[in-house]
């Protein structure tokens, strides 16, 4: 009889202690779908990311950003929770987030699947490419129910690029070394998103194909590579001037390079050119008065301000 009651009791606790488990998880996916279809407090951990959110007129619901999320203004007073190579998830748990928007890359993927496991909606994008851009918008747009505004900014893009080719039509392709480091040099090789911004400028990366994306070059490599313009990429917005003078005294030593040989040395503003996001057609305007300034010699001069 004992032996009964014992047996009987120890299954009454096993179906109670399932009981309280199914509960459990049933609160935990309920709290999960529950989240807002429009999100009231959103983190960006990069800096294109952010810049996408404002230019749909989200600004006011960004609660934090990467500390390198500068543009526009108002995105530099919002807190910050790391930077962004490395997230600080801590920070942006305190946040309070109902969405988290990452990039897909190895730091920030890690912070990604931490996020989820803890029951915070995370949308994770890959924007390395002008059509990803453009994808990425949309997603956005999704998540934030902002569909109609990130359709009307799409478009707006679309029909600059197109703009812009209608513009270059009949130009003659331009050999373009993009420099993203000087010492010791390193340019941005075919796999990059600069080399198709070079491409959308028509311009023509000076570079081969490599194996490294930003690949180191020596002296022989660069003499026979023949680049006719050299783009090289502002360390910062606030000197550009400066850095223009050094960059011309650094390339002197090489007089029989085409680029230099012609004075088409140009430094440019790093934010609009190597963040991927709804500046683009701003930066890749920048480009285009560097390949090709008799197209237009006036907007050359206000776009660059450093000649």
């Amino acid at each position: 009889m004992n032996k009964l009651w014992r047996l009987l009791l120890t299954i009454l606790c096993l179906a109670g202690a399932g009981f309280l488990i199914a509960k459990m998880l049933q609160d935990r996916d309920a709290a999960t779908t529950s989240l807002p279809a429009q999100p009231d407090r959103i983190v960006s951990l990069a800096p294109n990311l952010t810049e996408i959110l404002f230019a749909l007129g989200l600004g006011e619901k960004v609660v934090a950003v990467s500390s390198d999320s500068d543009y526009p203004p108002e995105a530099a007073n919002k807190n910050k929770v790391g930077t962004f190579w490395q997230p600080n998830t801590e920070a942006i748990i305190a946040s309070k987030p109902d969405l988290v928007i990452t990039e897909n890359f190895e730091q920030q993927k890690s912070a990604a699947e931490t996020l989820k496991r803890l029951g915070y909606k995370v949308l994770t994008l890959k924007i390395e490419s002008v059509e990803e851009l453009l994808a990425g918008i949309k997603d956005i747009g999704a998540a934030t129910d902002a569909q109609n505004r990130a359709d009307k900014l799409v478009e707006d893009i679309a029909n600059r690029l197109n703009n812009l080719r209608s513009k270059l039509a009949g130009t003659d392709k331009v050999k373009v070394l993009w420099v993203v480091q000087a010492e010791p040099l390193r340019v941005a090789g075919r796999s990059t998103f600069l080399n198709e911004l070079i491409e959308l400028a028509r311009g023509e990366n000076a570079i081969g194909p490599t194996i490294q994306q930003y690949p180191p070059i020596g002296t022989e490599e660069l003499l026979a590579c023949g680049a006719e313009t050299i783009i090289q990429s502002a360390m910062g917005v606030s000197n550009i001037p400066e850095q223009q003078q050094a960059a011309e005294r650094f390339w002197s030593k090489w007089l029989t390079l085409p680029a230099v040989k012609n004075n088409r040395i140009y430094v440019i503003d790093p934010d609009t050119t190597l963040r991927l996001g709804p500046r683009l057609c701003q930066g890749l305007e920048l480009v285009v008065h560097c390949l090709h300034p008799e197209v237009d010699e006036h907007q050359q001069e206000t776009a660059l301000g450093i000649r």
